[in-house]
């Protein structure tokens, strides 16, 4: 496997789990105020005033919904992605594909990343779309899925050997 695609690769992979922990905890939007709330993509966890906590299935807005689905899309390619670039060792040819099956899924994070906000406007959030009201905040899973799309775009940028100067 050449060196850049091995590298390549690694960070693929490191996106793929940093993406789907971020859709596996709950911790998308975090409050304090009142107790502890955290919603999440697929799970609403409530802890009221030192209390044991509770989970629920989230009902989450359209636009989460979407987000939802774009992200497993956007999880599916990245480890096809991975798996195109370890197999590529042994068949050069699935390289080109490999790298835009990794271009897909970062489509795919990109459009996450500007739908996702859309919900804020949910009745348990009370905000505007793109705009939080100042008791929530983004938790560690959106922390988790925006290194994802950033490894992700670095991931591309290596595979299709893009920053790289033109030595002769």
């Amino acid at each position: 496997m050449e060196k850049l695609n091995g590298f390549a690769t690694i960070f693929f992979i490191v996106a793929d789990v940093f993406a789907i922990s971020s859709l596996i905890l709950p911790d998308w939007i975090v409050s304090d105020s009142g107790g502890r709330t955290r919603i999440g993509l697929l799970e609403t966890c409530f802890t009221i005033y030192g209390r044991e906590g509770t989970c629920v299935a989230s009902t989450i807005p359209t636009e989460w919904t979407l987000s939802l689905v774009l992200l497993v899309f956007g999880i599916a390619t990245l480890t096809i992605t991975a798996v195109l670039f370890v197999v590529s060792q042994w068949k050069a040819a699935l390289t080109n594909p490999a790298r835009w099956t990794g271009f897909v899924a970062m489509i795919f994070f990109c459009l996450v990343a500007v739908t996702f906000p859309l919900g804020f406007s949910m009745d348990t959030i009370g905000g505007d779309p793109f705009q939080l009201p100042s008791s929530f905040q983004v938790g560690i899973s959106y922390i988790l899925f925006v290194l994802a799309l950033w490894i992700t775009v670095v991931s591309e940028l290596i595979a299709g050997k893009v920053c790289l100067p033109h030595i002769r």
